[in-house]
């Protein structure tokens, strides 16, 4: 699995440039005016991972698998929009079927690209959208609440446990914070990931800023990255327009441009990275002569459900794990080398898979 990331902010700050240069095509209208992107656009990506390229090389693969990851381009929302304003809720509609937000901001300042509240101010555009996910969470929430409540006095323990996590959130969003501030434990979060509400959404700020800022910022995304500390959210730097430039590039031609402009890599590796951190999401390998392919995860998850990512046969009849770390099949130069330094380990049931295993399954049909 990768995940699916909603590509979200007020109109015209860069979002379907964005999302252009990361999935390099042009399926997205960019324009500056409001609402040129009508219906949501979707795009998959591989995730760039430079570990797999040297697992393939060791192992002599035929051909490399990356991991994907979507992200879904949902039309500029404005103030009002909970209410129907501009495009209104069936853009909300959309970032509800995504695992996580990228709230693109704008942190450039030009002339030429109107601004629909007037002139650049980060924190307030990030208070507006958030502002616009609340309060249809919260109207949301006031609906089901009602009948929630006649079943919990009836006894219903179900309807009780889940009317307290709902009356968490809703004490949050009345006094104007994220749902995703409310306190959940390990056994509640498939009941409160059931809700569906949009602020509950873990975030990543990407702050779109002027070519001369990308490798370092400037004084706005450093604003929003203070935001970001704050409340636990992720941000990460990217130019929209390098981007766009970048991906059109031929990859040999790549790099020169990126240390021109005083870049190590492309910003779309950046974003990749902070999701998969603010998801806690990790890699493992399959690797063999016919292909080197990556798969991702959660962090925590064991052996067995690993596997199950693969085929649900795996899960279903595993029986262990031949797990070599892949700094270690590089180094002794694959499964037997490793093998014979003592690096190949056999794994069962408990075993919780690391970032970078290298993983062979032995299962029952």
């Amino acid at each position: 699995m990768g995940f699916k990331c909603g590509i979200v902010g007020l109109p015209n700050v860069g979002k379907s440039t964005l999302f252009n240069a990361l999935t390099q095509t042009a399926a997205a209208q960019a324009a500056n005016y409001p609402f040129c992107t009508i219906e949501p656009n979707v795009g998959e990506v591989a995730v760039p991972d430079p570990r797999l390229e040297d697992l393939a090389k060791v192992a002599g693969s035929k051909q490399i698998i990356p991991t994907r990851l979507t992200f879904v381009d949902i039309a500029g929302l404005v103030r009002g929009a909970s209410k129907g304003e501009g495009l209104g809720n069936q853009f909300l509609a959309n970032i509800r079927e995504c695992d996580a937000i990228a709230h693109v901001v704008r942190c450039f300042e030009d002339g030429d690209v109107t601004h629909v509240e007037g002139g650049v101010d980060p924190i307030r555009d990030i208070e507006t959208i958030e502002t616009e996910l609340m309060l249809a969470d919260l109207e949301s929430l006031e609906k089901r609440v009602v009948p929630l409540e006649k079943k919990a006095k009836g006894g219903d323990k179900e309807s009780k446990e889940l009317l307290d996590l709902m009356n968490r959130c809703l004490v949050l969003l009345r006094d104007g914070k994220p749902a995703r501030m409310a306190k959940v434990t390990q056994e509640e979060r498939i009941a409160f990931n059931g809700l569906g509400l949009l602020s509950s959404k873990p975030v990543l700020y990407v702050c779109n800023v002027e070519e001369g800022s990308a490798a370092e910022g400037n004084g706005n995304s450093a604003k929003v990255a203070a935001r970001a500390a704050e409340e636990g959210a992720a941000s990460v730097v990217v130019s929209a327009k390098i981007e766009s430039e970048i991906a059109v590039m031929p990859i040999e031609e790549q790099k020169d441009f990126l240390e021109a402009v005083g870049l190590t890599e492309p910003g779309l590796n950046r974003v990749i990275r902070a999701g998969y951190d603010l998801l806690q999401l990790i890699t493992y390998f399959t690797i063999g002569p016919k292909e080197a392919r990556a798969w991702t995860i959660e962090k925590g998850t064991r052996a067995p459900q690993a596997a199950g990512v693969i085929h649900t046969d795996f899960e279903k009849g595993f029986i262990r794990a031949e797990t070599i770390a892949c700094d270690d099949y590089v180094a002794y130069k694959g499964e037997a080398g490793a093998r014979d330094a003592g690096r190949l380990r056999l794994e069962g049931k408990d075993y919780v898979v690391a970032d970078g295993d290298v993983m062979h399954f032995r299962f029952n049909t």
